[in-house]
């Protein structure tokens, strides 16, 4: 169409033949001029030049053989969108066209054609015209970051190596290679950070991802498992000590390199290889392996952009994997980590008789801790950890070590729980390493609640810091959860908790776990579990307690557990009449040897008459001290348990503490003596001021050398 003020211009067909010239000799755009049979009849000398068209041999041919000589896909269907245009006259623009050169096959480009319709003024079509655009940069520019878009999103959607290894493989071929290689130090898969390599030395490398283009997914790569080694001279070795990538565009041409003597070279040339790049995989300073590209079908070689794209590739990939081999090393550690802090069996003590089951998940630190108590009690203590591996497993082995230790000073529950409190507020949080982007209060948290058995009386008392409470099973069947009043977490909120007491028959079984099995119902995502179930599994008959503790779990617990699950049942023992002896004596000077006499008396009735000095000895000094400096009545008990135990209580709330007198002092003996003549002695806090206690152990009893084995039965041996 031309300007209205350009009608009539004399000048106008110098201006047209001027603009035809200009399209056939000047214009970027190669030119194809079809007539209305499909044949070529005219191009301009950009179509000459580009990718050496041969004008002479194609001029007059029909469009359907010039596509076909230039291995063009689809000749039939641009054929039909040419007859289209000349039986419509609708244009057709950005048709793209890959085409390879007839004398390099290994060359291909990408064009973009226009096809438009020749008619003159009175509307006779005379042919068409096509231009045509070379777009192979852009298209292959376009294909690279579309490549690295899906490589962003399907790349290290896991933390394991092999599944990374396989998900960059399978992008990678056969868009960018043939055959592609993923292979790792081996020490990568502990998780540990090796060293680099030396130029001199010799790489071992296991893989861990490969995927081939070939029918036969072999196809004479070693497969994934295998070990590979690479000595000097080899790309692989080069590539791990230079920390640079490697590119052979032609391996006859490029190097001597591959060597036919070595298995690995021998299987390259077995399939063909032609063309293959090199790279290191490398993240946060840590050298982790190699990824390996190979062309043996594609006969176009690698070049520098498709190097500079490998790069890129493995650089994302390398994160994944590097957060793979720390996820491992953290699975690892914290595995360790609850194996060497579980409790290492089920034992039979005399307060309670316990079963447990542990179901690692990865996740999480449940644990749970059996631990004696003085005058024969037994402290039950389970608790729960959540965080980073590592962290939750740290935080649960300085958690127990913590409830171990206090334990040992004879706190209520209550209290032991706010020393926890305070401990865990302190130098968990100054020595935990936090991550970048994660701030101390996600590092972790924990659970944890604290139960007292006393097989005396029976009483138990249980003070919880945000752990679920306890469910007792009594000997009739009926089940029940504890009313426990739940105080903050650890390292969360004010520290106060409150102590629930309850007594508990003969035969009761207290179940303690973490929210992963039993729960009250309050934690969120995590269904209460309906008492009659339990139930069910409780009265049905079980050979052993362990055998209902395995029960239970198999029962109640997930197929496959998100966070670690931990239980442990306790069933409860009370001691008979015959075990214990107690007496509330005045507080006057003359008790001491009545008490002396009382004490020995008792142990001689009980058949221990080799402990009675010694008894006598540890009776006289802790009454002594009892009524120097309480006011109110004593009280005197004995326990006879795996231990025999001393205990003496009064009013008073001062604690003594151990002295060493000097050779010329008249006292401050008293604790020291009694401390030579025990295993464990102690002090603890008592309804009305407090309790002294010490332990002795009982002895084996030793057969009669006339007798032999038919003597009576010996005392039980002191397992402490």
């Amino acid at each position: 169409m031309s300007s209205p003020h350009h009608q009539g211009d004399p000048h106008r067909n110098r201006l047209d033949d001027a603009v035809l010239a200009a399209l056939f000799s000047q214009s970027p755009v190669g030119l194809h001029v079809l007539d209305t049979q499909l044949r070529l009849v005219r191009v301009n000398a950009a179509a000459r030049l580009m990718r050496d068209f041969p004008v002479d041999q194609m001029v007059g041919r029909p469009l359907l053989d010039i596509l076909n000589a230039f291995d063009i896909a689809r000749p039939r269907f641009i054929e039909r969108t040419a007859r289209k245009v000349l039986e419509t006259g609708d244009p057709v623009r950005d048709l793209h066209l890959y085409l390879r050169n007839r004398r390099d096959p290994a060359v291909e480009a990408v064009v973009s054609a226009a096809c438009f319709r020749l008619q003159d003024p009175d509307g006779t079509v005379l042919g068409l015209a096509v231009a045509i655009t070379d777009i192979t940069a852009r298209a292959r520019a376009d294909a690279r970051l579309r490549l690295l878009n899906r490589a962003a999103m399907n790349v290290g959607t896991t933390l394991d190596i092999f599944r990374t290894a396989e998900e960059l493989c399978d992008l990678a071929v056969p868009e960018l290679a043939d055959s592609m290689t993923v292979d790792v130090i081996d020490s990568v898969l502990r998780g540990e950070a090796p060293a680099p390599l030396a130029a001199t030395e010799t790489a071992s490398l296991r893989r861990v991802g490969f995927r081939s283009a070939a029918d036969d997914p072999h196809h004479g790569l070693a497969m994934v498992g295998e070990v590979g080694t690479h000595p000097f001279g080899t790309p692989y070795l080069r590539a791990l000590s230079d920390l640079a990538p490697v590119l052979f565009r032609n391996l006859d041409e490029d190097t001597d390199w591959p060597d036919p003597a070595r298995k690995l070279d021998a299987r390259l040339l077995a399939a063909g290889v032609h063309s293959v790049m090199v790279t290191p995989m490398r993240a946060r300073g840590v050298v982790l392996g190699l990824a390996c590209l190979y062309r043996w079908r594609n006969p176009t070689p690698f070049d520098r952009d498709d190097l500079a794209l490998l790069e890129l590739l493995t650089s994302r990939a390398a994160l994944s994997l590097d957060n793979a081999r720390v996820y491992s090393r953290e699975r690892s550690v914290a595995r360790v980590l609850r194996r060497e802090l579980r409790q290492p069996e089920a034992a039979v003590r005399s307060a309670v008789e316990t079963a447990h089951a542990y179901v690692p998940a990865g996740a999480g630190g449940g644990w749970f801790d059996i631990l004696p108590l003085s005058g024969a009690r037994v402290a039950l203590v389970v608790g729960d950890t959540s965080g980073r591996q590592i962290s939750a497993a740290a935080a649960m082995g300085q958690l127990r070590a913590a409830v171990a230790a206090l334990s040992d000073l004879d706190l209520s529950p209550d209290e032991i729980l706010a020393r926890l409190h305070d401990l865990a507020s302190r130098p968990l949080r100054e020595t935990e390493a936090v991550p970048p982007g994660e701030t101390l209060d996600h590092v972790w948290s924990a659970t944890c609640l604290y139960a007292a058995y006393d097989p005396v009386t029976g009483n138990c008392t249980i003070s919880s810091a945000g752990h679920p409470p306890p469910v007792v099973v009594h000997a009739n069947g009926e089940a029940e959860f504890l009313d426990v009043p739940t105080g903050p977490p650890l390292d969360q909120g004010i520290a106060r908790y409150t102590v629930a007491e309850r007594t508990l028959p003969e035969g009761s079984i207290l179940l303690l776990s973490n929210t992963a099995l039993l729960n009250t119902g309050q934690a969120p995502g995590h269904p209460r579990v309906p008492l009659d179930r339990l139930r069910g599994l409780t009265t049905t008959a079980h050979a052993s307690l362990q055998d209902m503790c395995d029960a239970i779990v198999d029962a109640l617990a997930p197929e496959q557990p998100s966070r670690d699950v931990a239980l442990l049942l306790a069933r409860t023992h009370t001691f008979d009449a015959g075990r214990t002896a107690s007496w509330r004596l005045p507080n006057t000077p003359e008790v001491v040897s009545q008490a002396r006499k009382l004490a020995i008396t008792q142990l001689t009735d009980w058949g221990m008459s080799g402990l009675t000095d010694g008894t006598a000895l540890i009776v006289s000094e802790l009454l002594t001290n009892a009524v120097r400096y309480a006011d109110g009545p004593i009280e005197l008990r004995l326990i006879r348990d795996q231990a025999l135990t001393c205990e003496v209580t009064d009013d008073s709330s001062t604690a003594p503490h151990l002295r060493r007198a000097d050779d010329t002092d008249e006292g401050g003996r008293g604790l020291y003596i009694t401390a030579q003549l025990t295993d464990r002695w102690g002090v603890r806090p008592a309804p009305r001021g407090k309790t002294i206690w010490a332990e002795q152990p009982i002895p084996t009893t030793a057969p009669d050398p006339v007798q032999g084995d038919s003597a009576g039965p010996s005392e039980p041996v002191c397992g402490r």
